[in-house]
């Protein structure tokens, strides 16, 4: 199944709720959109034991900070910040992987002071008393590979055959993230949540959507749509950093494989919060973006959990404002304060 994107921009998106009459039947539509995205990233590979070291230990103020290290598949290594709050021991808290945005520092763009624009979430986030595990992404902070250039990923496809895209790189390496938060002796496993800004964002809302484990998700300046985009191959191949190379040849037809509102509600029914701009330069397309969101927050609607997707939209561009920035923390505070049945 594919669709003409110049038919999406002249008639609107494909409605999420047609033909959804009970959750048996969203089941059966979410199987198909599942089937499309895997078919686009690739399928990920088994997961490995856990194998975790701390480097060193710092006492910042009110939480601990340990460089840590732990093991992904292919035999590589993620490079991380473990923020531990100050009094944690012999408790069980809740815990958060924090997903940095397009900066090549990495995890220190949101969990030191040398983040930007204030979007210090991370550190912010361990201060309200989570457990906080901030990786860098492949390509940026400690895993810019020698040689390489902040976010220029071609030699990933060189040297990762295997992968049919970065994406389902980034997936597994999350998913070995919260390997190491749900086995640590500090975290309720069963209040495990997501949180990123732009890059951070969507890979934090496509992990919830294929990870049972992520209860909650925020994603700020993260969701975009095929539909209305001036520049919708910025998803296929290019010179900076290539999503889907499988989506190349599709998009010079016109085609697309799923719109990503669909690939948005994979998370449903958990609880979801966004946050989009309406001056953002990277996804300026704001109506087709909202147009998506409305049609995610129909699904939770038809399903019976209206209350668990929150949707700001505002003027302000792309950044994760602080009056935004405290609406996203509450909305955690809040579903992950206690167990949710999903």
């Amino acid at each position: 199944m594919t669709y003409k994107l110049h038919m999406l921009n002249e008639q609107g998106i494909p409605s999420l709720i047609n033909g959804v009459d009970s959750p048996k039947d969203w089941l059966k539509k979410r199987s198909d959109i599942f089937k499309r995205w895997q078919d686009m990233i690739g399928k990920l590979p088994e997961r490995v034991p856990l194998d975790f070291t701390i480097h060193a230990e710092i006492k910042e103020d009110g939480f601990i900070r340990q460089h840590v290290t732990y093991n992904t598949a292919d035999a590589d290594t993620v490079t991380a910040y473990l923020l531990i709050p100050k009094g944690a021991e012999g408790k069980e808290l809740p815990a958060l992987l924090a997903l940095h945005g397009t900066d090549e520092m990495g995890k220190d763009s949101i969990s030191t002071n040398n983040a930007k624009h204030f979007k210090n979430y991370a550190t912010e986030l361990v201060k309200r008393g989570y457990v906080v595990l901030a990786p860098d992404a492949l390509t940026a902070g400690e895993r810019i590979k020698t040689g390489e250039k902040p976010f220029h990923n071609a030699y990933f496809y060189r040297d990762f055959p295997q992968y049919s895209s970065i994406t389902a790189k980034n997936l597994t390496d999350h998913r070995h993230g919260i390997d190491l938060l749900e086995s640590h002796r500090f975290v309720d496993r069963n209040r495990i949540g997501a949180i990123g800004h732009s890059f951070g964002g969507y890979n934090a809302y496509y992990l919830a959507g294929i990870d049972a484990r992520v209860k909650a998700v925020v994603t700020s300046c993260g969701f975009s749509m095929f539909t209305g985009d001036y520049r919708p191959q910025r998803w296929a191949d290019r010179d900076w950093y290539t999503h889907f190379p499988k989506l190349t040849p599709m998009i010079a037809e016109g085609d697309i494989p799923f719109e990503f509102h669909e690939i948005l509600a994979l998370v449903a029914p958990k609880p979801m919060f966004n946050w989009s701009g309406q001056s953002d330069p990277i996804f300026p397309h704001w109506k087709s973006i909202a147009s998506g969101l409305h049609n995610v927050y129909q699904l939770y609607e038809k399903l019976g959990y209206h209350d668990r997707f929150t949707s700001l939209l505002g003027a302000e561009g792309h950044d994760f404002p602080p009056h935004i920035r405290e609406s996203a923390y509450q909305f955690l505070d809040k579903w992950l304060d206690h167990n949710v049945n999903f």
